[in-house]
């Protein structure tokens, strides 16, 4: 694997560019929106011990890249995806594909339009910008990334190739129980802090929002259980307590996203899961969730 093609330069895509050139991988951080020249960028990120880490990237516009030769690494909001599936269409030949992304069905552009390895990655890790516009980054547990479409073996390699420890990485067997376990924890977190304009440890803090999200929380388990994905209410109830905990103060990426006049990912949470559970006749067993990401989209459109 000659390269390590970072697509976005978030909140994502730079630390894991930066961590990765810091253990000797070729990295390549690609930007999607901008026609920028082909440049070396130093960028500094503020590690979860408290290290600063300061790299020398190379910077180059998808526009100017005609093939893959590694590993590609999509870190952009989802909502892109469609125009980004196109984009890459004729780039990737036999690279493998990896979508670094939160939500349910982010993958089915690339499906239809990118051939080969496809695999999804849901992040477990914190990164925001501080005061300074420099990247706040903490790891919370080895981020998972399990096959969509493609070779096992070639999963594991890639795994290797941007495992870290600043970053770390590992392989699983079961997906898509890990994208609904974090899709339903993105369902209460991007949606009930939006809607309330606060930070994530509200649910710590706070028995009422705790009694939002256990509504929620339950609605999401009943749709993946018709998905044939088994996952336990008080599983998921513990887990967003322990993030909440974790990430007390910090605030999530779609209240960051609609403050900045940005869209929002509520799509691919907790509107779809109102469309699986429509999909499955039960349109109605969602109530709760399908009103905050209705609350949320009008907050995003109404701040845009």
């Amino acid at each position: 694997m000659k390269n390590i093609y970072i697509i976005g330069a978030g909140a994502i895509g730079k630390p894991l560019a930066v961590f990765l050139q810091r253990h000797q991988r070729k990295v390549v951080l690609v930007r999607v929106s901008e026609a920028v020249p082909a440049s070396m960028q130093r960028l500094a990120v503020l590690s979860g011990n408290g290290d600063l880490i300061e790299e020398d990237i190379a910077i180059r516009a998808l526009k100017d890249i005609s093939r893959f030769d590694g590993p590609v690494l999509v870190a952009t909001k989802s909502y892109g995806n469609f125009a980004l599936a196109d984009a890459l269409s004729h780039k990737v030949e036999d690279s493998p594909v990896v979508l670094m992304q939160n939500g349910l069905g982010v993958e089915e552009a690339f499906l239809r339009d990118v051939p080969g390895n496809l695999y999804r990655c849901i992040l477990f890790v914190t990164s925001d910008y501080g005061d300074n516009g420099r990247v706040i980054f903490r790891t919370v547990m080895p981020s998972q990334i399990g096959v969509v479409r493609g070779s096992r073996r070639v999963l594991e390699e890639v795994v290797d190739a941007i495992n870290t420890p600043l970053f770390p990485f590992a392989s699983t067997e079961d997906i898509r129980t890990v994208v609904w376990s974090k899709a339903i924890a993105n369902c209460v977190f991007n949606s009930i802090c939006p809607v309330l304009d606060i930070d994530n440890g509200i649910f710590h803090r706070s028995e009422e929002a705790l009694g939002i999200a256990k509504s929620v929380i339950a609605e999401c388990v009943a749709v993946a259980e018709l998905e044939g994905v088994r996952i336990s209410v008080e599983d998921m109830t513990s887990r967003i307590l322990q993030i909440s905990r974790v990430s007390d103060g910090q605030l999530i990426s779609t209240l960051q996203d609609i403050r900045n006049k940005k869209p929002t990912e509520i799509d691919t949470l907790n509107f779809a899961v109102a469309r699986a559970a429509a999909a499955h006749g039960a349109g109605e067993a969602v109530p709760v969730t399908k009103a905050l990401g209705e609350l949320t989209k009008l907050k995003s459109m109404l701040n845009g």
